[in-house]
């Protein structure tokens, strides 16, 4: 899961802020009889604004809730927030489970849940072993359901 899908924008404003380039940049306007307007600039402006399209598109997620389980930091951290992954993972087969490395912490996040209801249900199930506390995040969707058309008479009957 990628947590950037909320940043690009203000990514690429900071990077074309810092580029020498977009100071330096001129852009010419021209405007012909029929209304039409062309915009000639610089080709790298293009190409970064191309490549910020093309990562929005690529990244699949969501907005929604996740239960963080665990913050670790100091010694070992790393190797502890897997095994406490994996704990978790043995306990709750069905139920996905996110380490993120936000310095020094290694954070152990739990579910892809699209409301806060669903979120507090699953907290409800889990806090005797696993204390933690509903985030915003963003979430995982579901993979849709593409089986819509019965294979047989049986099955459009069930």
């Amino acid at each position: 899961m990628n947590l950037l899908s909320h940043i690009p924008t203000s990514w690429l404003l900071l990077t074309l802020a810092l580029t020498p380039t977009a100071y330096a940049q001129r852009t010419q306007v021209h405007r012909d009889r029929q209304g039409s307007i062309e915009i000639v600039g610089d080709t790298r402006v293009t190409r970064l604004v191309e490549k910020h399209v093309a990562f929005n598109e690529a990244v699949n997620t969501t907005p929604g809730y996740r239960i963080q389980i665990g913050s670790l930091s100091g010694s070992n951290s790393k190797q502890q927030a897997f095994v406490m992954k994996d704990r978790f993972k043995t306990s709750y087969p069905n139920t996905e489970v996110y380490i993120v490395f936000d310095e020094p912490n290694f954070k152990i996040k739990v579910g892809d849940f699209h409301t806060r209801l669903e979120a507090f249900a699953f907290l409800q199930e889990i806090k005797g072993i696993y204390p933690g506390h509903i985030i915003q995040d963003f979430i995982n969707p579901e993979p849709p359901n593409y089986d819509l058309v019965p294979e047989t008479d049986a099955d459009a009957e069930e």
